[in-house]
């Protein structure tokens, strides 16, 4: 007697070859690698917070540095006063600005990185 269709088993050896897509998944790397509008939405994102934080740290630069010719021009017989504070008295507040933008940019680039690769 013949088996009945509705009752027939499947019987399953080891996993699909092949995964499918799933739909709506995308990859932000092949956005960025194919230029697309996303891709180009990413790489400007980053640009923009890299923008950000290079102004930021311009921004304390012009008011670190800004006010000195007229705190200088106030006191006139003051040279040593001068080269003291130019010499002495601004470098380390530069490092630690440099210092400050470098990790800051790094952690962005970082992030960017994550952001493309995990998805």
């Amino acid at each position: 007697m013949p088996q009945d269709p509705t009752e027939r088993r499947v019987v399953v050896t080891g996993p699909p070859r092949r995964a499918r897509r799933a739909f709506g998944y995308y990859r932000p790397r092949t956005e960025i690698d194919e230029q697309t509008t996303l891709g180009h939405t990413y790489v400007r994102s980053l640009m923009r917070i890299q923008l950000r934080t290079g102004l930021t740290v311009f921004a304390i630069l012009m008011l670190l540095i800004g006010p000195l010719p007229l705190v200088f021009a106030a006191a006139p017989d003051a040279r040593r006063l001068e080269w003291a504070v130019l010499g002495f008295g601004l470098y380390p507040p530069l490092v630690l600005l440099a210092r400050w933008y470098v990790r800051r940019a790094e952690r962005n680039e970082r992030d960017f990185v994550r952001l493309v690769e995990d998805r």
